[in-house]
This record gives C-alpha cells, structure tokens and sequence, in this order.
C-alpha cells in the first residue's frame, strides 16, 4: 500500500524544549547546616567559607567529628585536600539515595557528561546502568568498539581491568572505561548463556553517536532501491533526529515504502522531545505521549503529539531488545498503548524516571531523580520495561551466521498488514 506523504516543515520545527535528562541550571550553593556550642565544640570545624545556617534535625557535630578523624587520623589523609573531603561528602548525600540514576559530578565529571550528551566522546562506545545492583551494559551503539568485539545488552560487567565493578557507581566506571585513543581496556563480561565470565580486549576510540539508517527491504528480506518496507533504524534521540528522521520518510515514500519498521534496539534513549517530536509522525496532534508523576503522587507535566500523524495508515511494527531504553521505551510503549502497534523482539531495559541536572557555583553537578515517566495506560516504565507482544530471541549462533530472526518477524508482520 502506497500513501502520499504531505510534510509539513512547521511540524517538527522548534518543538525541542527538554530531554529525559532535563537540564536546569540553578544558581546557588549547597546549604549547610551546622551546631555552634554542640555536645563537643572541640570538634567543630573552624574558617569555612560560603556556609549559610538552614534548619535540620540532623546532627552536624557528628559530620564534623568525621571529618576531623579522617583528616588527622587516615592512613593517607593528608593527601586529600578540604575540597576532595566536601566533593566526597556530596558524593555520599546522594548517594544515600540509593538509586543509581542520582549522581553527583565534580566539575571534570560534569564536564565529561556534558561531551556525552553533545553526541560526541571518547571510549570504546556502550552505554551502561545499574541493574538490582549490578554494573550492566544497557546498549553498545552502532559502529563502535564495543559493538565490534561483540558486547550486548544486558551483558554483566563484573571487572574493569582489575578493578571489580560492585565497589564502583555509574560515573567511575565509565572514568575507568574511557582512556586516551588507540589504547586498551579489558572487561570480564558474565553472559546468559555462558558457562564463565569472559574477558572482552576493546581498543578505545572517537566515538560519534549514530543517528539513523534507512535500508528498503523485499517481502524476503533482501536489500533493494526501491519498494517494499522501510526498516528505520533509530539509534539515538539526539537534536539531529527529528530532521534526520524526516529525511529518512521522504526517502522511504520516494522509493515507494509500503510501510514501515521502527527499529529502536539497543537505543539506549535521549532528548524526551525528540521522542515526542517523533511520535507526532504517528500521532494526531494532542495525544498523550507521555506523563511525569512525582514524589508525593501528583501529576506533572503531560507531554503530548506535535504532529499532524502524516504516516498514521502506513503499516508500521516497532522493534525492541533489552538495549531499547528510556526514550525508546516512551516512544514504542505510546506508539502501542495510542494505536496498537505492535512491538517485536525482547523485553526493553526499564529505564523510566527523569533527571534533573543542577549545577553548582564550582562548576559540578547534582543529577537526581525527580519523577517516573508514566505511559499512556498508566504503565511505569521504571523498573518493568515493555515486554514484546511477540517475544523473538537473538542467539550467539544466530549473531555468528550473520542472521536476525526479529527482522525476519518484523518483515513479515508488516508484510501482512
């Protein structure tokens, strides 16, 4: 079935207002609260600087006893300096969290999250999460050194070099990972599957986050110039997306798609508006893509179609693996609760809350969890993931014969549209 495509520029323009990390930069310091004449005055630490009084009901003599022992007393503490000793304690606050989506960033961190989120950035190119605990690989991106020596999602990363992971959060091992071009990193990766943990050799390179690729595929699954179905693999919600992904439908309707494959694997997620950008596609302008739901139970913000739903009659199937999160997960879980497309392949990684980045006035940042993204039929995201209405697994053997039934599935469901 062959349908015209009518763009309109005005419907993807200027509609990236956020992200599923939703950077707002606030002013201000962090607030101390301290004791003078407390149980022991003798420890209170003395000749700080920038300290405003605010009331707590936590004790801070017991802080500054601490901080006091660790200075004077620490088999190494005299290399630390007063700021190494404050960068620690903040670290620690949030951590106290105890989720791994909340994270502070000294100014040489923050510096490198923000050459991640730009789409460009050195290392061997996956990235990673905490899984009940455990250092996991979300997604290897396309193209990538760790793609190439054969990562997948879902793998277990039990030693970066001879540094074993369950000592170490999100942001040191990804310090660890990273290093200059052109060198090496081991990683001792446990599988499913495998009878042992594997050690994986990965040389570090620029990575480039890919974008988008358009491939035209025969009802047998053949590459072709014109006709068919347009496989659209999507691997990552950047601001180049939604131009590229307009590209992409003009492409696909000049060769004559019949309809269409959404491939979100292994896109570990992005800007939340590019996906809501996307959806617009789909979705008649209006329709809820997207809520946000805080601590106390409110509502926040619902994020709903920009669009005019140009190609909603084109067949389409939407593709996810355990490597599809975040803003993938948005994108295929309103794409299924709004229209009943189908999603096929394996259960996605059940990444669901929103980040608020903060900054501080030396320069580092506070990433903490504000809210859980909430799908249309009241599904949160966090923690579940969106399991596939027909479940199609990738095998080792299948990955060596050069093979991918999930593909083959997809074709032939919207071949049968």
């Amino acid at each position: 079935m062959k349908l015209s495509l009518n763009i309109n520029w005005r419907v993807i323009g200027g509609v990236i207002l956020g992200m599923v990390i939703i950077t707002a930069v606030a002013g201000g310091g962090f607030y101390y609260g301290f004791r003078y004449g407390a149980r022991e005055p003798r420890e209170v630490v003395l000749d700080l600087k920038n300290v405003n009084a605010t009331s707590t009901s936590g004790d801070f003599n017991t802080f500054w006893q601490a901080w006091q022992i660790v200075k004077k007393d620490a088999l190494h503490g005299e290399k630390l300096t007063d700021q190494d000793l404050l960068y620690g304690a903040i670290r620690g606050l949030v951590n106290s969290l105890k989720d791994p989506h909340s994270v502070y960033l000294p100014p040489q961190e923050a510096k490198k999250f923000s050459e991640d989120i730009s789409g460009s950035f050195g290392g061997v190119g996956m990235e990673i999460g905490k899984r009940n605990g455990e250092l996991v690989v979300i997604a290897p991106l396309k193209n990538t050194p760790a793609e190439k020596a054969g990562l997948q999602p879902n793998d277990y990363i039990m030693k970066i070099g001879d540094t074993f992971t369950d000592v170490l959060d999100v942001d040191e091992a990804v310090n660890l990972i990273r290093g200059p071009k052109g060198t090496e990193v081991k990683l001792l990766i446990a599988r499913e599957g495998l009878r042992e943990a594997k050690e994986f050799k990965i040389v570090r390179g620029d990575i480039v986050i890919p974008t988008i690729e358009l491939e035209m595929l025969g009802l047998t699954g053949a590459s072709q110039e014109s006709g068919g179905i347009a496989h659209i693999s999507l691997y990552n919600f950047n601001e180049k997306a939604p131009e590229l992904f307009y590209g992409a439908l003009v492409e696909a309707e000049e060769k004559g798609a019949s309809g269409i494959i959404l491939d979100l694997r292994n896109n570990p997620g992005g800007y939340l508006e590019v996906a809501v950008n996307i959806a617009g596609w789909w979705l008649d302008k209006g329709t809820l893509v997207v809520s946000e739901k805080f601590r106390d139970g409110e509502n926040g913000e619902d994020f709903k179609s920009p669009g005019n739903a140009v190609i909603k009659k084109w067949p389409t199937v939407v593709l996810i693996n355990g490597g599809s999160a975040s803003a993938s997960e948005i994108l295929a879980g309103a794409l299924r609760d709004q229209l009943g497309l189908k999603l096929i392949g394996e259960k996605s990684f059940g990444k669901g809350t929103v980040q608020t980045l903060r900054e501080l006035t030396d320069g580092s940042n506070i990433k903490i969890t504000v809210a859980s993204w909430v799908l249309p039929s009241g599904v949160v995201i966090e923690g579940n993931g969106l399991a596939p209405d027909i479940e199609i697994k990738i095998t080792d053997k299948d990955i060596e014969a050069g093979k991918d039934p999930q593909l083959e599935k997809a074709l032939a469901t919207v071949g049968a549209m």
